[in-house]
């Protein structure tokens, strides 16, 4: 006969080791992480952390314009991925939609929370509130063509730092002929101009929306006004190839790698373009300035979240803190060419002995990103009013209609 001391022991032990397969399987969480494309090195980073942590990471790929969709439903579902990294403009919707994980406290324990790149903050934010922190970022700065800059008698040592210089250095390039012409814009591609002509008015201090994104600032603002007559200037007199007038993007890169245009406004996804399938291009970039000089840049790219419905909140963030660290921010991000999401990452050993890559990394530290919860209707539709209205600005010379169209589109939208 056992006794009851011993009876006792047995049952402890039981217990005890009874418990030792729920803590193995909590440290073996798999988790899924959604993008909605396969950007930069997001599978390197989700191979890394795979071959290094006991939870997994199954990377899923949707298509871009499938994204918003897909993931809006999967969370009304009760079936979140557990990381989503999301187009930075759409951060608003999702957060005031009650969609991601209000992550504030963990932003806060970060030391590094005031270097990460402002625009993707912003996005991030939510009455106060943080709900996603950058993953991928890009920033918009302008590419020209050294070899034509000095055919044109210009110096490539000291590109344009304002709207006159940069109207001077367009006709002096495209004042060489033989198909030469002094800048590019696909005109037919409302979110290409998003990204390249609104950093031209941020530049000079105006905006498009009021400081609050509250209401739509076209008709009232007279840098608006001033930065469709730059753009319908160099329309008029032929500044860029008629072709651009119904570009819809497809040629939004390729333009320049022809060696005819001066200059583009581009980002930083066209360098590793430029290097690895164009390395005789001789270019170099500076930023897009503003009337009178200063900088601005659209903050483009990603953010990552938790979707809200996750059972793996904290393990997630996790993941998402190691993606900041330094070791992957240098060896993973400068690495393969990708900025580091930590301004002060920017100077790394990756990116010395090439300026521009500082110069493309540094735009972001003057980055800007409309904050609003119907970005889509206002920008990206190609039948929506942006595009409109810098059509009818800019290829048809109707400024006063098109501010007054811009106006009014935009409050019906934003007031919807």
């Amino acid at each position: 006969m056992y006794s009851r001391k011993s009876i006792q022991l047995v049952l402890a032990l039981v217990l005890i080791l009874g418990s030792l397969p729920l803590a193995a399987q909590d440290d073996q969480i798999n988790m899924t992480m959604w993008v909605r494309a396969i950007n930069f090195q997001t599978q390197e980073l989700v191979d890394q952390w795979n071959a290094n942590n006991d939870s997994q990471i199954e990377l899923t790929v949707i298509p871009s314009g499938e994204f918003v969709t897909k993931m809006g439903a999967a969370i009304a579902a009760g079936e979140p991925p557990d990381i989503a990294s999301i187009d930075l403009i759409y951060t608003p919707a999702f957060a005031s939609a009650g969609q991601l994980v209000d992550i504030t406290e963990f932003v806060r324990a970060l030391p590094y929370a005031d270097d990460l790149t402002p625009a993707h903050m912003n996005l991030g934010l939510y009455e106060g509130r943080n709900y996603a922190v950058p993953t991928a970022v890009d920033g918009s700065f302008m590419a020209f063509n050294v070899d034509l800059f000095e055919q044109a008698g210009l110096d490539p040592e000291n590109p344009p730092s304002n709207w006159d210089e940069f109207l001077e250095a367009a006709r002096a390039i495209n004042d060489l002929g033989d198909d030469i012409y002094g800048y590019w814009f696909s005109m037919g591609c409302a979110g290409c101009n998003a990204f390249t002509f609104l950093p031209f008015i941020w530049a000079s201090g105006g905006d498009v929306l009021s400081d609050d994104y509250s209401e739509a600032t076209i008709a009232d603002d007279p840098i608006v006004r001033e930065a469709l007559e730059l753009y319908n200037t160099i329309w008029e007199e032929g500044l860029v190839p008629e072709g651009a007038s119904i570009d819809n993007g497809s040629n939004f890169v390729s333009a320049f790698t022809g060696g005819n245009i001066g200059m583009a406004p581009l980002g930083n996804f066209a360098l590793s373009l430029f290097y690895n399938d164009h390395p005789d291009l001789n270019f170099d970039i500076f930023h897009i300035p503003g009337k009178d000089g200063g900088a601005a840049s659209f903050g483009g790219g990603d953010v990552i979240a938790i979707p809200s419905g996750t059972e793996h909140a904290e393990e997630a963030w996790r993941f998402i803190e190691w993606t900041m660290s330094d070791d992957p921010q240098i060896e993973i991000y400068a690495a393969n060419g990708q900025i580091p999401v930590r301004l002060a990452l920017v100077d790394n050993k990756y990116f010395e002995g090439d300026e521009r890559q500082s110069i493309a990394a540094s735009a972001l530290a003057v980055g800007h990103t409309p904050y609003t919860t119907v970005y889509n209707d206002l920008f990206n539709d190609p039948n929506g009013p942006w595009l409109e209205m810098l059509q009818v600005a800019i290829l048809d010379g109707d400024i006063d209609g098109a501010l007054e169209l811009g106006q009014e589109r935009f409050t019906q939208i934003m007031e919807g």
